[in-house]
C-alpha cells in the first residue's frame, strides 16, 4: 500500500471528538455470540488514546438510550463511530442517521450504505448487476423454493444480516437440500432472521482493507487466513469460534503468495465494491479464491473492528507497515478531510 496521507495536519486548535461505541455487558442470551459484534472496552481506550496522540480532544459517547442527550451535552465537532447498533437489520444506520439529523460529522459509510451492506443477499444481488462474482445463494425462508433447488451442495449457511461471523458455527455446512432446510429453521429461531445459504467454496481464503475516499482510496496488501486445523466437519470455515481461538486455527500471511495478476486483482475488485456500495474512509472485503482459479466475492465488511492484537483490520495494516495508532488517525483524517474539516 502507498504511504498514508499522514502529512495532512490535524486541525488547530483540536477538534474535539467524540468516540461513539456499544460494549459487550456479558448479558446472558441464547448464543454464545450474541454480543460478538460488540466491542471491548479496552478497544475504546485504544481509539481513545490513538486519537489523544494526535492532539485531539476525546469524549467517550456510549451508544445507549442516553446518547441523543448526551450527544447535545457534549457537542462534539466530529464523532468517531464505531458503534454496531441495537437490533433489526436496520441496526448499524442507528448512529449514522442519529449523527446526520443532528448534523454531526463522523467517520465511516453512511446509514443507506450500512443498511445495504448489513444485508448480505442484498449485497450480493446489487454487485452482481456490476459484474461481481460471488457464490450462488439463496435466502431461506425468502426466496422462492426454485431458488434452493438451484444450488449445488455443499452451502454454508449463515444468517443473512449479521456480522463478525455471528451465527457461523462449527456445523454451518449443510450437504444436501434435507440437512439446510433443517440447519435454516434451527438458525432462523435462535437469530430471529432469514439465513442465507451459499455455495460453499473450496479454496484459499483472503481479505483486504480499504482506507481513504474517492481517487485516495487505497487498497492494503491482501492477507490469507490460513487454516491450519479443521473443527468438526471437512470444511473450512473463519467462523466464531475459530475467530474466537484464532491462534489454534489459523494464520495469517501478508502479502499472501499469490501471483501480481491476482493481487491485482483483488485490490481492484476490493475497490470497485467500496465504490459501488457508496462506502467510506475504511472497509474490509472478503474473497475465496476458487479450485477453479477464479475470485469470488463473500462479503464486505463497511464498520469493520478495530480491537487491537485480535481485528482482521488492524492486524493487516500492521502487517504493512502501519502502526495501530497511525491506522486509527488515518482513519479519522479521511472522515474529516471528507467533511472538510482538514
Amino acid at each position: 500500500m502507498e504511504e498514508l496521507s499522514d502529512d495532512v495536519p490535524l486541525p488547530k486548535p483540536a477538534l474535539k471528538v467524540g468516540i461513539v461505541y456499544n460494549l459487550k455487558k456479558g448479558i446472558k442470551a441464547e448464543t454464545p455470540d450474541a454480543e460478538a459484534e460488540y466491542d471491548n472496552v479496552t478497544t475504546v481506550e485504544a481509539i481513545d488514546a490513538a486519537l489523544r496522540s494526535g492532539g485531539l480532544q476525546t469524549v467517550l459517547l456510549e451508544a445507549d438510550e442516553e446518547l441523543t442527550s448526551r450527544l447535545l451535552r457534549e457537542k462534539p465537532d466530529f464523532v468517531f463511530n464505531i458503534a454496531e447498533g441495537f437490533r433489526g437489520r436496520g441496526r448499524e444506520a442507528q448512529i449514522p442517521a442519529l449523527l446526520n439529523m443532528l448534523g454531526i460529522p463522523f467517520t465511516g459509510s453512511d446509514e443507506t450504505t450500512l443498511c445495504v451492506c448489513l444485508d448480505k443477499a442484498l449485497t450480493k444481488r446489487l454487485l452482481a448487476t456490476y459484474n461481481v462474482r460471488t457464490p450462488r445463494y439463496a435466502v431461506v425462508g425468502g426466496d422462492a423454493p426454485s431458488a434452493l433447488r438451484s444450488l449445488t451442495y455443499p452451502v454454508v449457511v449463515k444468517p443473512v444480516a449479521e456480522g463478525s461471523s455471528k451465527g457461523i458455527t462449527d456445523i454451518c455446512v449443510a450437504a444436501s437440500r434435507t440437512e439446510l432446510l433443517e440447519l435454516g429453521r434451527k438458525e432462523a429461531a435462535l437469530y430471529g432472521e432469514p439465513m442465507l445459504a451459499e455455495e460453499y467454496v473450496r479454496g484459499r481464503e483472503f481479505t483486504v482493507g480499504i482506507l481513504g475516499n474517492g481517487a485516495e482510496a487505497k487498497a492494503f496488501e491482501p492477507m490469507e487466513i490460513i487454516f491450519k486445523k479443521h473443527q468438526r466437519t471437512d470444511y473450512n470455515v473463519y467462523s466464531y469460534n475459530v475467530k474466537q481461538d484464532y491462534t489454534k486455527y489459523v494464520e495469517y500471511r501478508c502479502p499472501p503468495d499469490v501471483s501480481p495478476a491476482l493481487d491485482e486483482e483483488m485490490k481492484k475488485t476490493s475497490l470497485k465494491i467500496f465504490s459501488v456500495l457508496g462506502c467510506r474512509d475504511f472497509s474490509r472485503v472478503d474473497f475465496r479464491l476458487g479450485e477453479d482459479g477464479k475470485l469470488y466475492f463473500i462479503e464486505i465488511n463497511p464498520l469493520p473492528g478495530l480491537a487491537p492484537g485480535y481485528s482482521d483490520y488492524p492486524m493487516l495494516a500492521e502487517f504493512c507497515g502501519v502502526s495501530y495508532n497511525e491506522l486509527v488517525l488515518s482513519v479519522f483524517r479521511a472522515g474529516a478531510k471528507r467533511c472538510g474539516l482538514l
